[in-house]
């Protein structure tokens, strides 16, 4: 009877158990019908506003424009990084990743209405005209930029080359305008400078484009050879105010440094969709030390590179803290239609961080001097700054960690009074410099 009993009892255990689990799926599928009514009923009021704006308002609208803007809309309520990109705009972003167009050699950028500039590209019209980081263009040609997107702008920039574009800017701490009048240039983007610093070789990666890798691994081979590998003593490996780009690219560029290892991942809504990138032996310095300049300006892969080096203990990194940009944009072609950038990812260094609004502490933090008229004003806002960003969290508590805003983004362009550049050089030669605020356990280069 006991036996008996036992069955029956898991029998009936087994029938509750099956009817939970038919409830449970009855619940979920009139759920989902409710939510699926909801968004069709709010696709019907988007109808009804688009219909009495296409026949009622004042004036004839454009209606590809209107549905344009309704699709940037959508996207820029979700974070300052997804966008959509017209045929042009699209055409463009491939051209710049390729490393070479017609325009001012100026990135930019908007915030609150206005255009602001990121950094002047080295060596470009806008770098030789004195353009600085934090300056805003006020008018192009005349024109007010006020109430323009920011890819308009930015085509207004553009142009012939050996056409003239004037800018009137407006810079922190100065009462009066500046007017430039800026020659257009075939920008071809030098991913990749670099040059001796005496036993030590310098090399700036200014963004992550398509030849990135293959500049860097270049320069280092070049600057090896021209100090000697016997008398080098390490490399300086500059990404301050490098605003990102490829995240291959930054895989390449880490790998380049190290020989296994955890690179990045990247993780996304599902957990099957996390990405894992790894280091293959064969690391291109052979071992000598490393130092890797950051600043407020180092964002996405350059923060990317940062972090894997840190984290491995490859290098060592001075400056001030990064910028925190830790998602991951993919771009999804819409055929004659242009394309979606979407967020889709936040990355992670090896360690497990996410710098998504934190940024990455160097581990030797050195601040430069700064210019009297550029005092309070030479600081980006940073990811945390940026209005609708995507928040900070934990992988592994699902909780929203502490954000930080930016750090200054100032490099003076007289070498020997960048006191971040002269402090890596410092310790690479075996000199502690007296400026730099060293963190508890900063890695020592190997």
């Amino acid at each position: 009877m006991r036996k008996v009993s036992i069955l029956i009892c898991g029998a009936m255990m087994g029938a509750g158990a099956t009817l939970v689990a038919t409830q449970t799926r009855l619940m979920s599928t009139t759920s989902a019908a409710a939510a699926s009514a909801e968004i069709y009923r709010q696709l019907n009021l988007f109808g009804d506003v688009f219909e009495k704006v296409r026949t009622d308002y004042v004036e004839k609208p454009a209606e590809g424009k209107l549905i344009e803007s309704a699709i940037n809309g959508m996207l820029s309520s979700l974070d300052p990084h997804s966008s959509y990109m017209d045929a042009k705009s699209f055409k463009d972003m491939q051209v710049e990743t390729r490393g070479q167009f017609g325009g001012l050699g100026i990135e930019v950028t908007q915030e609150d209405g206005q255009i602001k500039v990121v950094t002047p590209i080295d060596d470009t019209p806008a770098a030789r005209a004195g353009i600085l980081t934090n300056d805003l263009i006020t008018k192009i040609d005349g024109e007010p930029v006020q109430g323009l997107a920011l890819n308009q702008a930015v085509d207004k920039m553009r142009g012939p080359v050996n056409t003239q574009v004037k800018l009137t800017i407006q810079r922190p701490n100065r009462k009066d305008p500046l007017e430039v009048t800026l020659t257009r240039e075939m920008i071809s983007i030098r991913s990749v400078r670099s040059r001796v610093e005496g036993d030590i070789a310098y090399i700036r990666l200014t963004q992550f484009i398509e030849h990135s890798f293959d500049d860097l691994k270049a320069a280092i081979e070049k600057t090896t050879k021209e100090i000697g590998e016997d008398k080098i003593k390490g490399y300086v490996l500059d990404l301050r105010n490098n605003r990102g780009g490829l995240l291959d690219q930054a895989v390449y560029v880490s790998d380049a440094f190290l020989n296994r290892g955890e690179i990045v991942s990247t993780r996304g809504r599902n957990a099957d969709e996390t990405q894992r990138f790894n280091a293959k032996a064969g690391d291109v310095t052979k071992g000598k030390p490393v130092i890797v300049l950051v600043n407020g300006g180092s964002a996405s892969a350059a923060e990317i590179v940062a972090g894997a080096l840190q984290d491995h203990k490859r290098a060592t990194l001075i400056g001030t803290r990064s910028f925190g940009k830790g998602s991951v944009q993919t771009i999804i072609p819409l055929g004659a239609n242009g394309a979606l950038r979407l967020t889709t990812a936040r990355y992670y260094t090896p360690s497990g961080r996410s710098i998504q609004a934190k940024g990455i502490e160097p581990d030797i933090e050195v601040l430069q001097d700064i210019p009297d008229e550029l005092k309070g004003k030479d600081e980006t806002k940073g990811e945390a700054g940026l209005k609708g960003h995507l928040r900070a969290a934990n992988p592994d508590k699902d909780d929203k960690t502490e954000e930080k805003s930016g750090s200054s983004a100032y490099i003076p362009t007289d070498p020997t009074k960048d006191k971040q550049l002269q402090a890596a050089l410092e310790r690479l030669r075996g000199v502690q410099s007296s400026g730099a605020q060293k963190a508890e356990k900063a890695p020592v280069p190997n």
